[in-house]
């Protein structure tokens, strides 16, 4: 253990030595000569700014930037980060309306350009520098239309050498967010400059990114249901922008965008909530539907599985679950170890869910969150069916996997079902979990059997099987303790578990970004002890 700490000391060490050595080359002279290098002409494709729609958030309403306190807006030195990041991405420009005085807009900018005419760590840090020129160029009749010569020379020349910075950096970047959207700004400038280098080197990079972060079904390897709409996002924007340049468009992104837009449909078919799986968390998908309506896209799916994920719907009711195996490490920053874990929807009211994703890894509340706990599932010894273990930068990633084997699904008009097993504690406890739902429609009726299977390694432990509700339903047990009362909205659902200890207890709720508040779990308790144990529970709704 002594050695395997002082191993990680001295490669935090070395990491941090190399960091530093790298900072002082991009701040020396040298690398300013090195990016300074480009070729001036002016703006040709000027991009339609309501193409951008799919991933700006911003009011309705649009401002006049004569409402805006901006004459002393780069010398704030108390400014918070989040503010911060936000003012030098100019993303606060799709706020304005086209009446706002251009000579302003573009007297802002120029003051910008004066101060950080070269590298800064800070502003320009690659989300923040791609979002920057993804704005300039698309708010073009504001920021670049019927400006002087001079003024046209300077933005040119700062937006090819940002992108410069962009082409030298962007591999190195850790997050594949980050790579995404400076890949995009790479593209659009190529596009917009008619520059054949920039716009060669943003598609192979976009090519890359998918051979590298999508399996072989176009599902995103992180298995996360929140970066595949932001990844389909990105790249219907650049289809866009090549479509509207009158520019070829790749027979990869095609493909992956149709990929992308089948798994999209399935998860949020005839559904208005969102699915708790493995870093999702509760967003409202209303516009990004109206703009895929608004641009011809029209995805179809008629099966039930993606990414490892099994989805039976109808107009009524929904069940969903996690039966795919965790993913690799490198993809793993945002999973959470819910293997097996179901939600089940009625009349658009979650029924039983999973507690969410609390997204900032700083937080002690992130590593709560992966928890198996959190996941309406088995945990044995209030352990997580896989381990994590926190990286140098802070992120906490998969240091044990899983297995899923014995799956089957079924989906009939009167009769859903799905099965699996996975392997997830066998060599802490030698236990296999299986596990079969049921849902029949006549009856309005949800039966599950949970098997704990004992294997040559077995430890005598105990077990806990957690069904997390949403943060509005009351419950309420019966006299006799045999069940558990649900309500919700204008529904009642009994639970039921007739031979097994059967209690609630309230519990955390992460389903909002970075926010918890308190819900109630029903929970099923025990002791493994004998050879094989069925755990049998029902959820029927009350007439």
């Amino acid at each position: 253990m002594i050695l395997k700490n002082s191993l990680i000391y001295l490669n935090d060490f070395f990491t941090f030595l190399i960091t530093q050595a790298r900072q002082y080359y991009l701040n020396s002279r040298l690398y300013n000569k090195k990016i300074s290098r480009v070729t001036l002409n002016s703006l040709r494709y000027k991009p339609s700014p309501s193409l951008l729609d799919c991933i700006i958030k911003y009011n309705k309403q649009k401002k006049n930037i004569n409402s805006f306190l901006l004459n002393d807006i780069w010398e704030n030195p108390n400014i918070r980060l989040k503010d911060y990041k936000n003012l030098h991405s100019f993303f606060w420009l799709f706020t304005l309306d086209l009446k706002s005085s251009k000579t302003e807009v573009q007297s802002i900018i120029l003051r910008w350009i004066n101060k950080n005419t070269d590298y800064n760590i800070s502003s320009w840090e690659t989300d923040i520098l791609s979002k920057r020129i993804i704005s300039w160029i698309s708010n073009s009749k504001i920021s670049y239309e019927d400006s002087s010569e001079e003024y046209k020379n300077k933005f040119d020349e700062i937006i090819k050498k940002q992108v410069n910075h962009l082409i030298n950096e962007i591999e190195r970047s850790e997050w594949i967010d980050d790579k995404m959207i400076g890949c995009s700004a790479i593209i659009l400038t190529g596009i917009s400059y008619n520059d054949e280098n920039f716009q060669i080197y943003g598609l192979k990079l976009l090519r890359k990114i998918i051979k590298h972060s999508f399996d072989n079904g176009g599902f995103p390897k992180s298995r996360n249901i929140r970066q595949l709409i932001f990844y389909l996002k990105y790249f219907v924007l650049i289809r866009e922008w090549l479509k509207e340049s009158q520019n070829e468009i790749p027979e990869y992104l095609n493909e992956i965008i149709f990929y992308l837009g089948q798994s999209y449909v399935l998860i949020h078919k005839n559904i208005e909530l969102n699915f708790l799986f493995n870093g999702n968390q509760i967003t409202n998908n209303s516009n990004f539907n109206n703009y895929l309506k608004r641009l011809g896209y029209n995805f179809k799916n008629d099966s039930h599985e993606t990414g490892g994920y099994t989805f039976l719907k109808n107009k009524k009711y929904s069940l969903a679950a996690d039966l795919g195996a965790p993913p690799e490490k490198e993809f793993s920053k945002d999973y959470q170890s819910g293997a097996l874990s179901f939600e089940f929807i009625s009349n658009n009211s979650k029924i039983i869910c999973n507690s969410g994703y609390f997204q900032n890894y700083k937080h002690q509340l992130n590593l709560i969150s992966k928890s198996t706990a959190c996941h309406s599932s088995l945990n044995i010894n209030n352990s997580s069916s896989i381990s994590f273990s926190k990286q140098s930068s802070g992120i906490n990633k998969i240091n044990s996997s899983l297995k899923i084997f014995n799956k089957k699904i079924t989906y009939n008009n009167d009769y859903w079902a799905f099965e699996a097993s996975h392997n997830g504690y066998v060599k802490k406890f030698g236990v296999i979990h299986h596990r079969k739902i049921e849902f029949f429609h006549d009856i309005s009726k949800l039966s599950g059997t949970d098997m704990i299977e004992k294997k040559n390694n077995f430890k005598p432990s105990n077990f806990e099987i957690r069904f997390h509700l949403d943060p509005e339903a009351k419950v309420m047990k019966t006299q006799d303790g045999k069940s558990i009362y649900i309500g919700l909205k204008n529904e009642g659902w009994k639970f039921t578990s007739l031979n097994n200890k059967i209690s609630f207890e309230t519990g955390l709720y992460f389903g909002n970004k970075n926010k918890f508040i308190e819900n109630q779990n029903i929970l099923i308790s025990g002791k493994i002890l004998e050879k094989e144990i069925l755990i049998n529970w029902d959820i029927e709704r009350i007439k």
